[in-house]
């Protein structure tokens, strides 16, 4: 049997790297200045033709705007897509921090120059604007959908003096900000086992069958965080101001109306989405307590949240790990198989934890021209591949949604999860299928029950751990790290109930979760992502094959419509008001399934 290290070891893991030539032809840092250059130069030329013109546009004349538009933002989206992604993979070096830099200036140029359309369309009044859409009609089907949702901001936008302001200050703000949160995070280095380690592969000690040795590492990884805690607490401190002096400009009601809108999310339904989980917290409650009887301990800690429930889980090798993913969306659909096959086939995959690379795992759309980027770190375990089965999910849809153009391909954030999650469920079902016995199928459902509760439940105490410091941030001022801390102890608290124990090294735990930097109010797009795709994989359970090409059909149709249309293709309708108490349940049928199978289990023993 292949250890850890062996697995960690082995050199087709560590070969394994994405080949970001294609993005500049091969040309580098050169090939990010030249396309820069022409995107800049065709954005001049583009101001010139439009800038106070755009109300005097017929519907061919915006059409030919628009698709001039998208070869601009597909030049510039191809530099930004190198210049990020190779600082991604070294975010110590110097010269990749300073082409992001220098990319982020020169973009943030080009949109200065562009911002005009924007507001120029979003000046129109609603008739005029529709005449215009009907008019084009098909000719503009890349990017109408596009215009309209626009339109949506138009009270939360200033004058274009004000937004070229804004965007131009913007790389000294909030962008300066973040970069400095990454290459802060990036340089963590971790005192385990006499070694130094990423993050990451850290936080991966807390999945270790030793209670021991997860504590170790939880003190270590604590003892690693605490040496910038303070600048860490600065830079959350500065982009919470940051944030409401926005929100405040731009007459947003409160800190998460701004993401809701970008999700084409009815603040009501957020709520919506939040309560009903907050109403079912018995449910990870009711699971930590499981997993304590599994793992004979009174009560878990903190750190014990990722223990696997049964000794024994299974090492995989890079290559097994693969394997198993591509026959698995192979299986579920030969189109599906063919696409995600090409991630590893073409060199579209950075899979090993390397020194100064970012932690975490993603996936990169980039441009409709080009193609995605899955960037993971590796370390060997069951979790591992369900998180190559998740990017690959990622993957997909934004494969099968290029011919969307650069304008529909990606979704709002809301469905951003749900091809993801879907995948992630495809393997983790093919696992119980193979599983041997109770106890080996009761491991694969509890690692699933981890994952659910991680993805709802903790998304959203973490959404509720925002919600406490931007909103105190505004009516108290500046917070301390022990301000931090404990709004950080009472959303988790409130999630765990005393089913848990928080021990005093936790507390500053939140001080390494990038969303929180990069994508205020994201995460409850998690749950929401989670819960479609429970909803969406429970009809494909229910209805077998004839669910595939309606299911492939919302894939493609990327974000070219608003998420209550998209999610009519496979049945789905998110107006149900008990839509999100039904996907709940299946957490609950889970959970149920779990308890069943632990009695046995336990009896047996």
């Amino acid at each position: 049997m292949t250890t850890t290290a062996e697995a960690l070891a082995d050199p087709k893991l560590l070969d394994t790297a994405w080949d970001l030539a294609p993005l500049v032809d091969g040309a580098g840092a050169a090939g990010v200045d030249e396309r820069l250059a022409a995107a800049d130069k065709r954005a001049e030329a583009f101001a010139a033709a439009h800038k106070g013109k755009v109300a005097q546009l017929d519907g061919a004349g915006l059409a030919a705007a628009m698709h001039e538009l998208a070869e601009i933002s597909d030049m510039a989206g191809r530099a930004g897509a190198y210049a990020f992604l190779n600082f991604a993979t070294d975010t110590a070096d110097p010269e990749r921090g300073a082409l992001v830099a220098k990319v982020q200036e020169q973009a943030t140029a080009i949109e200065t120059k562009l911002l005009f359309f924007e507001l120029e369309w979003a000046a129109l009044d609603d008739a005029k604007a529709e005449a215009l859409l009907s008019e084009a009609g098909p000719a503009l089907s890349f990017a109408d959908h596009y215009l309209r949702s626009s339109r949506r901001y138009r009270p939360h936008l200033l004058s274009e003096a004000e937004e070229k302001v804004v965007t131009e200050k913007s790389l000294t703000g909030a962008g300066a900000w973040t970069r400095l949160f990454a290459e802060q995070i990036g340089a963590v280095r971790v005192a385990l086992d006499g070694d130094e380690l990423p993050l990451d592969m850290a936080l991966s000690r807390l999945q270790d069958p030793s209670r021991e040795k997860r504590k170790e590492a939880q003190e270590a990884v604590t003892e690693a965080l605490e040496p910038g805690l303070r600048t860490r607490a600065f830079i959350f401190n500065t982009l919470l101001l940051d944030k409401s002096v926005n929100d405040r400009m731009r007459s947003y009601s409160h800190w998460l109306a701004s993401r809701n809108l970008s999700n084409e999310a009815s603040d009501e339904s957020v709520q919506a989405l939040i309560s009903a989980v907050k109403k079912r917290y018995d449910i990870p409650q009711r699971w930590y307590r499981l997993k304590a009887k599994l793992l004979g301990i009174d009560k878990l800690a903190d750190y014990d949240r990722g223990a696997p429930a049964l000794a024994g889980s299974a090492v995989y090798t890079y290559d097994e790990a693969v394997a198993l993913v591509r026959e698995t969306y192979s299986e579920f659909s030969a189109e599906a198989g063919r696409h995600v096959g090409r991630f590893f086939d073409e060199g579209w995959v950075d899979a090993p934890s390397r020194e100064n690379k970012r932690g975490g795992a993603f996936c990169a759309s980039t441009v409709p021209s080009a193609h995605p980027y899955v960037m993971l770190n590796f370390t060997a375990r069951r979790r591992d591949v369900l998180t190559m089965a998740h990017e690959l999910g990622h993957g997909l849809h934004a494969v099968l949604a290029q011919p969307q153009g650069i304008f529909h391909q990606d979704t709002p954030l809301t469905l951003a999860e749900t091809a993801s999650t879907f995948g992630e469920s495809l393997v983790s079902d093919k696992l119980l299928a193979s599983a041997g016995d109770d106890r080996a199928r009761l491991e694969l459902l509890t690692d699933r029950l981890d994952d659910a509760i991680a993805t709802v439940f903790r998304q959203v105490a973490m959404n509720q751990f925002e919600d406490l410091v931007h909103t105190r941030r505004r009516e108290h001022g500046e917070l301390s790290v022990d301000d931090f801390n404990a709004a950080w102890f009472e959303s988790q608290r409130d999630l765990m109930g005393d089913s848990l124990e928080l021990t005093d090294n936790y507390a500053t735990w939140w001080s390494y979760i990038p969303h929180f930097i990069n994508t205020p109010g994201y995460v409850y797009a998690y749950a929401f992502g989670q819960l479609l795709a429970l909803s969406a994989y429970g009809r494909y359970k229910a209805v077998g094959a004839e669910f595939v090409p309606n299911y492939l059909k919302l894939l493609s149709a990327g974000g070219s419509n608003t998420p209550e249309q998209l999610t009519r293709i496979i049945d789905v309708d998110l107006a149900d008001p008990g839509f999100w108490d039904s996907g709940l349940e299946l957490v609950d049928q889970q959970l149920k399934a779990a308890e069943t199978l632990a009695e046995k289990v336990i009896t047996a023993q």
